[in-house]
């Protein structure tokens, strides 16, 4: 089995990186279950510098194999915000009711064409010596709503509208997210690259 320790403390993070990394093959661990653990500070510019702080710092620490990942959202008519200030866009850190709220003041006179937008995921995997072994990125692109629907998922899922289903990520079961979200998207390109490093390495 090999030993991979999964970079975050959210917990519905953790729920989509479990159901879609495959465990008969991995012996899965989170942050949560390892109290010496660090508090990574995300001072990157990117998506990818973030992912890469937190997979290194956390794998030198640990002396272990972490895959970390850093996500968020972008608005074209924000000019790319809030990205990678996306859990703090309101000021404080995962309070998705206020960052939602807060979006949706920015956004109060743009028109439905140019409420368009995306949410991004990058993975990094570091081996236990700090050094970046695979990146992965996904994407899914949709629009912005001008009020929240549906109590699924978290962040801005009750905002952010899949155009092909007409329904937002807060209103879409967890099965359909899995198959288009961008984290899933990115961990479909990343599985097969890592399930062929670990063949290596034995």
């Amino acid at each position: 089995m090999f030993d991979l320790v999964l970079g975050t403390n959210n917990q519905k993070k953790l729920v989509e990186l479990r159901l879609l990394l495959p465990e008969r093959h991995i012996s899965l661990t989170t942050l949560a279950e390892i109290p010496e653990s660090l508090d990574v500070e995300e001072t990157g510019a990117t998506f990818t510098e973030n992912a890469a702080l937190k997979a290194t710092e956390q794998a030198k620490h640990l002396g272990r194999w972490v895959l970390a990942e850093d996500s968020g959202l972008t608005v074209d008519a924000l000019k790319g915000d809030p990205g990678i200030y996306s859990a703090r866009y309101a000021g404080t850190h995962g309070d998705d009711e206020a960052n939602n709220d807060k979006l949706l003041a920015e956004l109060e006179n743009v028109p439905a064409e140019k409420r368009t937008a995306k949410f991004n995921c990058y993975l990094c995997l570091s081996d236990p010596d700090g050094n970046i072994r695979l990146e992965e990125h996904g994407t899914c692109g949709g629009v912005i709503a001008t009020s929240r629907s549906g109590k699924a998922g978290f962040g801005y899922d009750p905002l952010f509208v899949i155009p092909e289903y007409h329904r937002t990520f807060g209103e879409l079961d967890l099965t359909v997210k899995r198959a288009i979200s961008h984290r899933s998207r990115a961990l479909r390109s990343f599985v097969p690259k890592l399930m062929r490093l670990i063949g290596n390495l034995s």
